[in-house]
C-alpha cells in the first residue's frame, strides 16, 4: 500500500527523536508510581552475592528488583532471576517508575561532612537492566543511599554523621532539578536513612542501628512513630495495605542472600511480620 505524503513526514519526524526524549515524554505522562497489582509473598532471591542488599521494588507485574551493592537483579514474585547486572559500588535503595529502575547511587563516602560524597541517580531500562542515564544529586551531602517515588516527585535519602539529630530527605522533580531539602526531626539514627517508601499516606523510612528503627511520618514529613522495626534493607508497599519487607543472611563463605517477607501496619510497633507463609499481598 503506498503512503501519503503526510503520513511519511510524520514517521520521518517519528525515527529521528532520540529515543531519551521518547523515555521523558513518556515518564512526563505519568503522574504517580505504578502501584502493585499482581500477587506478590514471601520469596527468597535466587543465589548468593558479594555484597548486602541495599532495598528492593516492585513493578506491579509480578517482578521484583533488589540492589546487592554492586550488583541488581530483576525476579519473578518467587525469586527466581530474570536479569542480572554488575554495577558500580555503592547502589543503594531503588524505585521502579514507568519502565524504568532508578537506584540512588553514592561513589564517594557515606556519613561524613559536606564534601566527601559523589551522590547519583542511575537509571536502567526495568526489561533488561541495561544503563539508560545518570543523574548528578550533589545535594545529598552525606552520601545517596535510597530512594522513592510519589506524586511526581523523587525523593532521595542518605547518610548521616554521627552526632545529627535529624534526617534529611531531598526532593526532585522528573528531570532531577532539585526542589528543596525537608528535615526529618527523628533525633539520630546510625548511617542516616537506608530505604524508603509512600503508602497509605505515610513515608515509611527503614534505618540501620542496634536495635534497627522504622521512622514513620505523615505526607508533610511530621514524625508519627519511631518504632524497633528492621526493614532497614528494603520495604515495598501495597495500595489495598500490607508491605513486602526484605531480609539479609550470610552463608558460611560470607556470601550474601534476600529475601522477602509480608507485613502489615501495627499502630504500637509500626509494622509487624505477617505470621502466615502463605499470605499474599496484591
Amino acid at each position: 500500500m503506498a503512503m501519503r505524503p503526510a503520513a511519511m513526514l510524520v514517521l520521518a519526524a517519528l525515527l529521528v527523536i532520540p529515543a531519551r526524549t521518547v523515555t521523558a515524554a513518556a515518564t512526563a505522562g505519568e503522574a504517580v508510581a505504578v502501584a502493585p497489582s499482581a500477587s506478590y509473598g514471601p520469596a527468597q532471591c535466587e543465589g548468593t552475592y558479594p555484597r548486602h542488599l541495599q532495598g528492593i521494588c516492585l513493578d506491579g507485574q509480578g517482578a521484583i528488583f533488589w540492589s546487592f551493592t554492586d550488583v541488581l537483579i530483576k525476579s519473578d514474585s518467587t525469586g527466581r532471576v530474570l536479569q542480572r547486572q554488575s554495577v558500580a559500588n555503592h547502589h543503594g535503595d531503588l524505585c521502579y517508575q514507568v519502565g524504568r529502575v532508578y537506584v540512588a547511587v553514592n561513589l564517594g563516602k557515606f556519613n561524613e561532612p559536606a564534601g566527601s560524597a559523589d551522590s547519583w541517580v542511575y537509571v536502567y531500562d526495568a526489561e533488561n537492566l541495561r544503563e539508560v542515564a545518570r543523574h548528578a544529586v550533589p545535594e545529598v551531602v552525606h552520601g545517596a543511599g535510597g530512594m522513592v517515588f510519589h506524586s511526581g516527585r523523587f525523593m532521595v535519602v542518605g547518610g548521616l554523621p554521627p552526632g545529627v539529630n535529624e534526617n534529611y530527605v531531598y526532593e526532585y522533580d522528573r528531570d532531577f532539578q532539585f526542589v528543596r531539602r525537608h528535615i526529618l526531626q527523628s533525633g539520630y539514627t546510625l548511617m542516616g536513612i537506608q530505604t524508603a517508601e509512600f503508602t497509605g499516606g505515610c513515608w515509611w523510612f527503614g534505618c540501620y542501628g542496634n536495635p534497627r528503627i522504622l521512622l514513620k511520618t505523615d505526607e508533610s514529613f511530621r514524625l508519627l512513630g519511631r518504632y524497633e522495626f528492621d526493614c532497614s534493607l528494603g520495604i515495598a508497599g501495597f495500595p489495598n495495605g500490607g508491605f513486602l519487607v526484605a531480609q539479609g543472611a550470610t552463608d558460611g563463605q560470607k556470601q550474601f542472600r534476600g529475601r522477602v517477607v509480608l507485613a502489615d501496619a501495627d499502630g504500637s510497633k509500626g509494622l509487624v511480620v505477617r505470621s502466615s507463609p502463605d499470605s499474599a499481598g496484591n
